[in-house]
C-alpha cells in the first residue's frame, strides 16, 4: 500500500508495521498520505477518513438498526460458509459491525475490513479484540480502494453492494486489489426472478433507500459482478424466510477475468 504510515495489532496484542495507506480525510485530497486522524480503540488500529458529513440518524441511529438487523440467526449459514472459503489476505467491504470475524478459519493470514461508517467501524473493533490474526479497520468507501493493485488473496463483501453508490466500480476496484488466482466471495440480497416481486422492489427501492443507509432491494448481482469483469465460478439463488422484495439472497464465487 502506498501513502501515511500505520500500524496495525497482532493477534498477540503486539504493535506490528503495517505498511503505508492512502486515506481520504476532511482537508486533503485522496492520496495524501500527511493528515490521517488515527485512534486506537479495542486494541485495533482505527483510521478515520472523516470526508462524509452525516446527520444524526445515519451517524448515530441507522448503525444501531443495521446492527440489530444483521444479526438474524438464518444469516450464519452464509457467514459459516464465506468464512472457510476466505483464505490469506482477507479484504472485507462493509465490514459493519464484524459480525463475519468470528467465522474466518485457520487459512486467513490477515484481515482488512472498511466501512463508511466510523459507528459500524467502532463496533467491529470491539469485536475485533478476539481474532486469532491482524486486523485493520478502515473508514473508507469502496469505489477507491487505498490498496495496491494485486495485493489481496480473498475480497469478501455480505450484503454490502445494495447500498454502495456505484457498484460496478466497487467492483473493478476488487478486480484491481486482488492477486492472481484471488477470488471474490459475496452473499448478497437483490433483484427476485418474480415479476411480482420485482414489481414491488422497484417501487419501494426509493423510500428503502432514504431509510436503510442507501440500500437498493433491486440489484442483479449477477449482472453486477460480470460487469465489473468477473467470471462467476459458482453462484446460488433463493428466497430466505420473510418479505420477498427483501429476502431474494445471492451467494457465490468468482475470479477476475
Amino acid at each position: 500500500m502506498t501513502g501515511g504510515r500505520t500500524s496495525s495489532v497482532s493477534a498477540n496484542g503486539s504493535l506490528c508495521p503495517r505498511g503505508f495507506l492512502r486515506l481520504k480525510t476532511a482537508n486533503c485530497s485522496p492520496y495524501c498520505c500527511n493528515s490521517p486522524r488515527r485512534r486506537r480503540e479495542a486494541g485495533v488500529l482505527l483510521q478515520e477518513g472523516g470526508a462524509t458529513r452525516m446527520g444524526l440518524y445515519e451517524r448515530y441511529v441507522l448503525p444501531r438498526l443495521l446492527a440489530l438487523a444483521m444479526r438474524n440467526h438464518a444469516l450464519v449459514p452464509f457467514r459459516e460458509r464465506i468464512g472457510r472459503a476466505a483464505s490469506g489476505r482477507v479484504l472485507e467491504l462493509g465490514v459493519g459491525t464484524g459480525l463475519n470475524l468470528a467465522f474466518y478459519g485457520p487459512d486467513v493470514t490477515s484481515f482488512v475490513g472498511i466501512d463508511p461508517s466510523p459507528a459500524l467501524i467502532t463496533m467491529a473493533a470491539r469485536r475485533a479484540r478476539a481474532a486469532q490474526f491482524p486486523i485493520q479497520l478502515l473508514e473508507a468507501d469502496g469505489e477507491q480502494l487505498p490498496f495496491e493493485a494485486r495485493s489481496v488473496d480473498t475480497v469478501v463483501t455480505t450484503w454490502t453492494m445494495c447500498s454502495v453508490g456505484d457498484p460496478v466500480r466497487a467492483l473493478q476496484e476488487v478486480r484491481r486489489v486482488l492477486r492472481p488466482g484471488g477470488v471474490l466471495l459475496f452473499v448478497e440480497h437483490g433483484r427476485a426472478p418474480d415479476e411480482n416481486v420485482r414489481w414491488w422492489q422497484d417501487r419501494l427501492t426509493p423510500s428503502w433507500r432514504r431509510i436503510s443507509g442507501g440500500c437498493n432491494l433491486n440489484r442483479k448481482m449477477d449482472d453486477l459482478v460480470q460487469s465489473a469483469g468477473f467470471y462467476l465460478d459458482d453462484m446460488t439463488t433463493g428466497y430466505l424466510a420473510g418479505p420477498k422484495p427483501l429476502t431474494f439472497m445471492y451467494e457465490g464465487r468468482a475470479r477476475p477475468g
